[in-house]
C-alpha cells in the first residue's frame, strides 16, 4: 500500500472495501482524528484572538483560556499515543513516517494556540489605546496566517503532495508583510504618547509571523507523509 492509499484509508470512507485496515492503521487513524480536533480547537483560539485584538472584543478571553487548556491537553494526548503506538507495534517504514510527523506537526499546532493567547494579552493591553493607524494591516496579515492554517489542515485530509511548496509561497507573502510593517513600526518618529502601544504592535506582528511559519511546517510534514521527502 502506497502513502497515498494509506491516507486514504485513513480518513476517507471505505465502505465496500476489499482491504482492511490493520491495527496500526486503526490506531494511526484515531491519532488523526484527535490532531485534526486539536487543529479545530486552534483554528478556534486564532479566530477568537484576532476578535480580542481587532474587534477589541475582550468577552472572548475566557473562551481562549479555556481553547488554550484544550489544546495542551490534546497535545500531550496525541504525543503520548504516538510514542506508545510505535513502542509496542514495531511500525513498517511509511507507518513510522506518520508517527513521527505527527508528533511533529502537533508541536507546530500547540505553538500557534500559544501564540493566539500571547495575541488575546496583547489585546487586553492594547484596549486603553485607540486603534493604532497601521491595525487594518496587521489584521490583513493575521487574515493570511489564519488561511494558512486552515489549508495546512486540509492538506492533512487529502492527500497533497504539493502542499508544502504552497504553503511556503504565502508564507513568503506573511514575510513580506512583517518586514513592511515592522519598517514603519520601527521608523516612526515624533510619536505623541507612549511607546507601548508600538511595541506591542511589532510583538503582535511577530507573533503572527512565527505561526505562519508554524502553519508551514505542517503543510510540509503533511507533504512529507506523502511523499518520503523532505522540503
Amino acid at each position: 500500500m502506497t502513502a497515498i492509499e494509506v491516507k486514504r484509508s485513513l480518513f476517507l470512507a471505505t465502505s465496500g472495501a476489499s482491504a482492511k485496515p490493520t491495527a496500526i492503521e486503526r490506531k494511526i487513524k484515531r491519532v488523526c482524528q484527535d490532531v485534526l480536533r486539536m487543529g479545530a480547537l486552534v483554528e478556534d483560539s486564532f479566530r477568537l484572538s484576532q476578535q480580542a485584538l481587532f474587534a477589541r472584543d475582550l468577552s472572548v478571553l475566557d473562551r481562549i483560556a479555556t481553547l488554550e487548556d484544550r489544546i495542551d491537553e490534546f497535545y500531550h494526548q496525541i504525543e503520548l499515543d504516538c510514542v506508545v503506538t510505535m513502542t509496542l507495534n514495531a511500525p513498517v517504514a511509511e507507518n513510522c513516517r506518520w508517527l513521527s510527523a505527527l508528533m511533529q506537526l502537533v508541536r507546530d499546532l500547540e505553538r500557534i494556540g500559544d501564540y493566539a493567547q500571547d495575541l488575546a494579552e496583547i489585546a487586553v493591553k492594547l484596549f486603553p489605546y485607540g486603534p493604532h493607524p497601521h491595525l487594518a494591516d496587521v489584521e490583513s496579515m493575521a487574515r493570511q496566517t489564519m488561511t494558512m492554517l486552515g489549508m495546512s489542515l486540509a492538506a492533512l485530509v487529502e492527500p497533497d503532495p504539493e502542499a508544502g511548496a504552497r504553503l511556503k509561497e504565502a508564507d513568503n507573502a506573511v514575510d513580506e508583510a512583517y518586514d513592511r510593517l515592522y519598517g514603519l513600526l520601527a521608523n516612526q518618529r515624533d510619536v505623541p504618547g507612549a511607546i507601548e502601544p508600538i511595541v506591542l504592535m511589532v510583538l503582535t506582528i511577530r507573533h503572527i509571523e512565527r505561526m505562519a511559519d508554524h502553519a508551514t511546517n505542517i503543510a510540509q510534514r503533511a507533504s512529507y507523509i506523502v511523499t518520503g521527502h523532505r522540503q
